[in-house]
């Protein structure tokens, strides 16, 4: 087991995947295995690749929560990361360099996990980042313009995870320079008019696409290098 300051512990030039502890559909991993280099288990999470006979290139947190098992079977490749003051998530995605990261097991547990890990997301808005569940595919914008098509009634929800002016058009209910927080104004399951969609936007906004949008959602998702 290592104990690591603050440093890459994977590094790819591919998608990494990152899987978390909350509940996951069975072929959750496996739906994702040829779009990633590679998985990297935060903590509890590592019990879902165990689970999938995936071997994760690394596993990441404070390991409080890894069962026996996951522990025995990737006593190799343990990152043991002590300090509290960070979540799993976090200790995770702030060790990774890739041009994208997906995320399983990050949504549809605690809420106040799910909550803590899009406050994580907002604070480095430098790394895309995509959570993953059965339904949905969700990503914080980059800032500037993101540009994506889909076709008429897809569902386009954005929701602000901070503080942020957005002008949005290409959607059902397009606005124009709208101050959006998280007390105020957003725009939950708004529909595509079908064709070109771009968000503008000068803060943190939560874009929520339906799961079969994963691989716009890649592309929609990625920061200029």
């Amino acid at each position: 087991m290592q104990s690591l300051p603050n440093k890459t512990i994977v590094s790819s030039d591919k998608p990494v995947c990152l899987v978390g502890g909350a509940p996951i559909a069975k072929d959750a991993i496996s739906a994702v295995l040829s779009l990633v280099e590679c998985f990297v288990g935060v903590d509890s999470g590592t019990d879902h690749l165990l689970a999938a006979n995936v071997t994760p290139a690394a596993v990441v947190g404070d390991l409080d929560s890894l069962s026996d098992q996951a522990r025995a079977a990737f006593t190799g490749c343990l990152h043991h990361i002590a300090e509290q003051s960070t979540t799993d998530f976090e200790k995770a995605l702030t060790r990774i360099d890739a041009p994208c990261i997906l995320g399983l097991g990050f949504t549809g547990g605690r809420l106040d996990h799910t909550l803590s890990v899009l406050n994580v997301m907002a604070q480095h808005m430098d790394k895309a980042v995509i959570l993953i569940d059965a339904e949905d595919v969700s990503f914080i914008a980059p800032l500037g313009r993101t540009a994506f098509q889909a076709d008429r009634d897809t569902r386009v929800s954005i929701t602000p995870v901070g503080m942020a002016n957005v002008t949005v058009s290409g959607l059902q209910w397009p606005f124009q320079n709208m101050c959006m927080t998280l007390n105020g104004f957003s725009s939950p399951s708004n529909a595509a008019s079908g064709g070109s969609i771009s968000i503008d936007t000068d803060g943190p906004v939560l874009i929520t696409l339906p799961r079969a949008l994963l691989p716009i959602a890649l592309q929609a998702a990625a920061r200029a290098e």
